[in-house]
């Protein structure tokens, strides 16, 4: 028995999910705050300040930042790379393909395959419609900010691959019915600066996807 030491006494604040570091995937965890004392044969005397927070494994039971939180669990990174699909996917059709029954097609193959199983070219033509009348009346910039808010969360999380590959999905629908417009081109290349994807990088990939495989 150690006659005197400094010990940290845990107290829970909060739970929740959150994808362990440890463990490799996504797990419950508690918030913990920690307050350090002096303790003398097993007795807590003098404070010895506070520990920052942390976030304990319900599984491993491993300590860990709460910046841990930053990382999206594996559901939450699903969802969000299906919004993002979904978002290129409507905002492309909007900016030049919603006449052309092959590039609708595409878009509605696009988002079904990212995961929106359900979806029908209905509803991209209804929620389509809304976003050229708000792109309309903003001059534009709604589409951008639509892209960027969509993508902006999910670009930390993916490889290079990852993010080309969202580009990919926007090009291949707006090539279903010819070569880029100006206003694909446009879209497209918010979607590539939204993803960090280098203005030349863009270039590359929107030529890359006119050539066929």
């Amino acid at each position: 028995m150690r006659l005197a030491g400094v010990r940290t006494s845990w107290r829970t604040v909060g739970d929740g999910d959150f994808f362990c570091p440890a463990c490799g995937g996504d797990r419950s965890y508690r918030r913990r705050t920690g307050r350090r004392r002096f303790v003398l044969l097993g007795v807590p005397l003098l404070s010895r300040g506070t520990v920052p927070p942390v976030l304990e494994c319900a599984a491993c039971r491993g300590h860990f930042g709460t910046e841990s939180l930053d990382h999206p669990t594996t559901n939450r990174l699903a969802a969000l790379l299906r919004e993002a699909v979904h978002a290129i996917a409507l905002t492309v059709l909007a900016a030049g393909g919603s006449e052309s029954r092959t590039a609708r097609q595409a878009a509605v193959e696009t988002v079904r395959g990212a995961g929106f199983t359900e979806c029908t070219e209905d509803q991209l033509m209804t929620l389509m419609a809304a976003l050229s009348s708000e792109s309309g009346r903003s001059g534009g910039v709604s589409t951008e900010i639509e892209l960027h808010e969509a993508l902006a969360p999910l670009a930390p999380h993916l490889a290079a691959v990852g993010r080309e590959g969202l580009l990919l999905h926007g090009a291949r629908i707006a090539l279903a019915d010819g070569p880029y417009g100006e206003s694909e081109r446009q879209v497209l290349s918010a979607a590539g600066a939204s993803l960090g994807i280098a203005e030349e990088d863009v270039d590359r990939l929107l030529a890359e996807a006119r050539t066929p495989s």
